[in-house]
């Protein structure tokens, strides 16, 4: 080959040949799941693996856009939540009505603790700058913040799992749900409500949604549906947190029997059970590993989090242990409790959502005091 040549040769060729060895890896991967334990084991990994792709793939999520709504009076992002969830709903709550037998929903009781630990996560997810979702995103991208919540998020959901009886003894209401045609409609017609709000304390223009935007809530929505159909239960994130914290302690020696919560049968048996038998844990997985696929498509991971002090890092620390702990509380995250609780009817993902709200704005005051806002 002349040198001419060679220089002629397109630079890009290793890394296509790259890029399609990772593809066929990761479909190997998804194969060999399936082939292990099932094919609905295969196939939620491939949905948590287009939960993680979308989010990261259109730059989604759920802090950000809170975030850009309280500082900035950007209502678009939120919007495009509103719209997700209610395609989910026009499809969910009809399923559910027709199929209680083998669908459920995200339902749970409101309660002191639930109202107290929605709060509390709302402020911690504004300083890690990620919710459950975003911090399995943002560990899977490369983000340092991220990689370094997520394990004491765990932690942390364990922890809250372990004392939850405690907690709901304080006092909770029945579980109340929105069902059928007139679940659906009101259902509907609150997130138009907020969708109103939003606009009208929204500054001029905030209402367009960049096609992102569209692209992201159309197909998150999706993949929420297939996931409700071939999971039998709506997307959640924060239980396969927790389960992974179980099943290493128990593997180390410890003794679960004193906690009501890890105690009940279903959770024992799960405790002991193969992960690829988890369904939360399939797709939290496969979130992490679409994002990272989306993260080293691009350029590589990054860690674009400027120079923190140490109390920073401690705080972030804190945080995620926090943000475990208390979406155990909340009986979920952003996910589990506010778009799947919603979209299927739980009340308490109304209430969930009006009290995260409302601790985000003391979160994102909480960053600079803490160090996060981050020196360039």
């Amino acid at each position: 080959m002349t040198q001419a040549t060679a220089q002629a040769a397109p630079p890009s060729a290793p890394g296509a040949l790259s890029r399609t060895g990772v593809l066929l890896f990761v479909a190997g991967l998804v194969l060999a799941v399936a082939l292990t334990a099932g094919p609905r084991a295969g196939a939620i990994l491939a949905i948590g693996l287009g939960f993680g792709l979308t989010l990261e793939g259109f730059r989604f999520g759920f802090t950000g856009p809170w975030r850009r709504m309280i500082l900035e009076r950007d209502a678009s992002g939120l919007l495009a939540q509103l719209l997700a969830i209610g395609i989910v709903a026009c499809v969910a709550l009809p399923l559910l009505a027709a199929n209680g037998a083998e669908l459920k929903g995200a339902h749970a009781p409101i309660g002191f603790a639930m109202v107290g630990g929605a709060f509390v996560f709302g402020a911690a997810m504004q300083v890690v700058l990620g919710c459950g979702s975003g911090t399995l995103v943002n560990a899977g991208s490369g983000n340092a913040i991220g990689a370094a919540a997520l394990p004491f998020f765990a932690i942390g959901s364990f922890g809250g799992a372990y004392h939850l009886s405690w907690w709901t003894s304080l006092g909770s209401l029945p579980v109340a749900t929105l069902d059928g045609g007139t679940g659906l409609a009101i259902t509907l017609a609150g997130l138009a409500g907020i969708a109103a709000l939003a606009l009208i304390l929204g500054r001029k223009g905030s209402h367009r949604l960049p096609a992102r935007y569209w692209a992201a809530a159309l197909a998150l929505a999706a993949l929420a549906i297939v996931h409700l159909v071939v999971a039998g239960q709506p997307w959640g994130v924060v239980y396969g947190l927790g389960l992974w914290v179980a099943k290493a302690v128990v593997t180390a020696g410890g003794d679960l029997s004193g906690s009501a919560f890890w105690a009940a049968p279903a959770n024992a048996a799960q405790v002991k059970a193969s992960l690829l038998t988890d369904v939360t844990s399939l797709t939290d997985l496969g979130l992490i590993g679409g994002a990272a696929l989306v993260a080293w498509w691009r350029a590589g991971f990054a860690s674009p989090v400027g120079v923190l002090p140490a109390r920073a890092w401690v705080a972030v620390i804190v945080a995620g242990l926090v943000l475990g702990y208390s979406s155990r509380l909340a009986f979920g995250c952003n996910i589990g409790a506010f778009f799947s609780g919603v979209a299927t009817g739980s009340a308490h993902g109304w209430v969930w959502f009006i009290a995260a709200f409302a601790g985000s704005w003391v979160g994102i005051r909480l960053r600079p005091v803490l160090g996060l806002e981050a020196r360039k």
